[in-house]
């Protein structure tokens, strides 16, 4: 049997594969069993931010690796320690725990403001403000958490405590904040699976407002948004957020799996010994891996984010056969006129991998993408949206 049917036949059905099996790759350029050759502009879906197979980053997890590639948690490790030194010195923030991925960062982070909430107000202060379109991740909370109805169907009960504003209302946030008994709202600077939807400054002054009345925690989903991919090193630099708790993870770890949930001064003590726990947490490969990315994500990588955010943009609004360009930096979404799945598919024929955010084309290119790639894949997408 080849590669698909192995897969087929053992693995789980639970992904719609596109029929590519992808052997190797370099940069920016991917390849698949038969030699075909391919302009990579899903990048992982944002975790290559550095593209595939990095010289750098390579070195460093394998020098990590020939020293001692697991610990747990009832030790300390050094790439641990100077990975959440990094972070908290670049965000503003005081303190990190370290898990395996998004969905896990996100449950953290619930799990946190629910327990700060109960120990300064009491008991029955749990409901958490969500967004409609929004996605947090596919555990039974983190799907709750997500505000969008076709999440909430098969796998009865999920975990309540979740309401959910529209981010096209303005008041949306403050009806829920005064109907029910709040402790957090929880959002994504840019819904990446909702629709790559940004919000609108008018929105997050609405957040900040009411949070501020009602004593709510901020709570930012920075996994697909973070580590440069918006031109900011964090989404929410780029609205004027600072927030309670964020979580990150897919380009943290630049191909290996590790997830943040980083803290304010103000819920710093959010989590207490025995609260909360991950075996493979901080594991030191990992987070080896994600201290040479953030190492490197500085303000020439940051402007070359932009610069090709505002290529595309300036290429395809108001190109033929696109009805809008949503998104920021290089997290962005294309409004097409045909069926997002020909294009998909019609991309991939001419060596161009795209991905989609329901109705949208999405593109989450590696942040360093030559500019001379670059500009050949939009060539390729411009042409099959015409």
């Amino acid at each position: 049997m080849n590669i698909k049917e192995l897969d087929k036949k053992y693995v789980m059905g639970t992904y719609g594969r596109f029929p590519v099996t992808i052997v190797s790759g370099k940069g920016s350029l991917l390849y698949d069993d038969e030699g075909k050759e391919y302009i990579d502009m899903g990048s992982g879906i944002a975790v290559n931010i550095f593209g595939a197979a990095d010289d750098e980053w390579a070195k460093a997890v394998t020098a990590q690796l020939m020293q001692i590639q697991h610990t747990s948690n009832l030790y300390y490790t050094e790439p641990c320690a100077k990975l959440a030194q990094m972070i908290c010195e670049r965000s503003g923030m005081k303190k990190v725990f370290f898990c395996n991925s998004g969905a896990e960062a996100n449950e953290g982070a619930i799990k946190a403001a629910r327990r700060w909430s109960r120990e300064k107000y009491g008991d029955g202060r749990y409901t958490i403000i969500t967004l409609k379109n929004s996605f947090h991740g596919r555990t039974i909370t983190t799907l709750a958490a997500c505000g969008q109805d076709k999440l909430h169907t098969d796998f009865m009960p999920f975990t309540e405590g979740f309401v959910y504003a529209d981010p096209t209302e303005i008041g949306s946030v403050k009806k829920l904040a005064d109907e029910h008994n709040c402790c957090a709202i929880m959002l994504e600077v840019v819904q990446g699976e909702g629709g790559v939807n940004t919000l609108s400054p008018e929105f997050i002054d609405e957040i900040k407002a009411v949070a501020k009345e009602k004593d709510l925690l901020i709570l930012v989903d920075e996994v697909q948004t973070g580590n440069g991919r918006t031109g900011q090193l964090y989404g929410f630099m780029n609205v004027g957020i600072q927030p309670d708790i964020f979580t990150t993870a897919k380009g943290l770890g630049g191909g290996l799996p590790i997830g943040a949930v980083v803290f304010s001064e103000k819920t710093e003590n959010a989590l207490v010994p025995g609260t909360h726990g991950s075996t493979f947490g901080g594991n030191p490969v990992c987070a080896a891996g994600a201290c040479n990315v953030m190492e490197r994500i500085d303000e020439e990588l940051l402007s070359g984010v932009r610069e090709r955010s505002e290529y595309i943009i300036n290429e395809l609004k108001g190109a033929k056969g696109v009805k809008s360009v949503t998104g920021m930096g290089l997290m962005l979404g294309i409004d097409p006129e045909k069926p997002v799945a020909d294009i998909v598919a019609a991309c991939r024929e001419k060596g161009v991998l795209v991905l989609t955010a329901k109705t949208k084309v999405r593109l989450l290119p590696p942040l360093n993408i030559p500019m001379e790639q670059l500009k050949k894949a939009v060539a390729v997408i411009k042409e099959v949206l015409a």
